[in-house]
């Protein structure tokens, strides 16, 4: 199994102060061919780690499979190299039986980044991939108290981070009692959302309903695809959100909270899922968070400003 950290000896340089060898630790990066069938689908940069997790993950935000069931086995390949060495870095999926193999239009032509999860798409409608959870209808109503203590607990659980400063990491919560169900953090935000969906296929839980996935870094389009897909109702970043990501949320019903830091939030779309604990309206909606589907939908950059009480 490849390594998640590396040690490396490094210059430690103040200004006014002589050079200092020192040895560092390094979050591990190594590329990861994905197959399908012994067919080559995608290679992507990740920190090894969970690696059929991600493979799981990265066929439902293609729309390859979207239950647990679909996902049979993997394996990695031994003789990955011409030495017959196995290298962890070539993975083989088996998909169940009766399930179509990936389209080969979804074959990458280069590689996916650590930072980019869409590099080697055709056009930017392949990657409106039609999900088979609806998510719009969800009824999730979360707390603005509870999702104000999101970051602590991500930071909190940020292992490789802590000793590396080099990951991002993705958590998914009950959206209902705040529980931790599971994080994952690699160098590209994209696997580590990856990681924790393969997590869901595995233990058979799609769609995601009445979860809140929190990242740490912002919130892109390709992250709200990837909820969408998983069936999340709720995507919130720490960091901000861009307007194509705000726009998708509103197309596909997603909430998206944006600059999630201490006691305030931004939110960009469907902020009905948001109490702030205020006076409710005859849905049991706070009236400052309950605009109609028609003015959501009329202005995609809608965005309210939430401190939790």
């Amino acid at each position: 199994m490849g390594r998640i950290t590396v040690r490396r000896r490094v210059t430690r340089v103040t200004v006014g102060e002589p050079g200092r060898s020192r040895e560092d630790i390094l979050a591990a990066e190594e590329p990861l061919e994905i197959r399908v069938g012994g067919r080559a689908l995608a290679i992507t940069m990740r920190t090894p780690g969970h690696d059929f997790d991600l493979a799981a993950g990265f066929l439902v935000s293609e729309g390859v499979i979207w239950r647990g069931d679909q996902f049979a086995t993997a394996r990695y390949c031994a003789g990955a190299t011409e030495e017959g060495l196995n290298t962890y870095n070539v993975l083989d999926v088996v998909l169940a039986a009766g399930v179509a193999p990936p389209d080969p239009s979804l074959e990458r032509n280069f590689f996916t980044t650590s930072s980019c999860g869409l590099c080697g798409k055709a056009s930017i409608d392949a990657v409106r991939t039609l999900s088979r959870h609806e998510v719009a209808g969800d009824p999730l109503v979360v707390s603005s108290e509870l999702l104000a203590s999101f970051p602590d607990v991500l930071r909190s659980h940020q292992d490789v981070f802590e000793k590396t400063g080099g990951l991002h990491a993705a958590a998914l919560f009950d959206g209902r009692t705040g529980e931790l169900l599971v994080l994952r953090e690699d160098v590209g935000r994209h696997n580590a959302v990856d990681k924790v969906v393969g997590w869901a296929v595995t233990a058979d839980r799609l769609p995601l309903s009445g979860t809140v996935l929190m990242v740490s870094g912002r919130a892109s389009f390709e992250l709200v695809q990837k909820a969408s897909m998983a069936g999340i109702p709720v995507l919130a970043a720490v960091s901000a959100p861009s307007s194509l990501a705000a726009e998708l949320a509103v197309e596909m019903g997603i909430t998206l909270i944006g600059f999630l830091r201490g006691s305030s939030m931004n939110v960009y779309s469907c902020t009905e899922r948001v109490d702030d604990g205020f006076s409710t309206d005859s849905a049991g909606r706070s009236p400052a968070l309950a605009p109609t589907a028609q003015d959501e939908r009329a202005e995609p950059r809608l965005q309210q400003k939430v401190t939790a009480r």
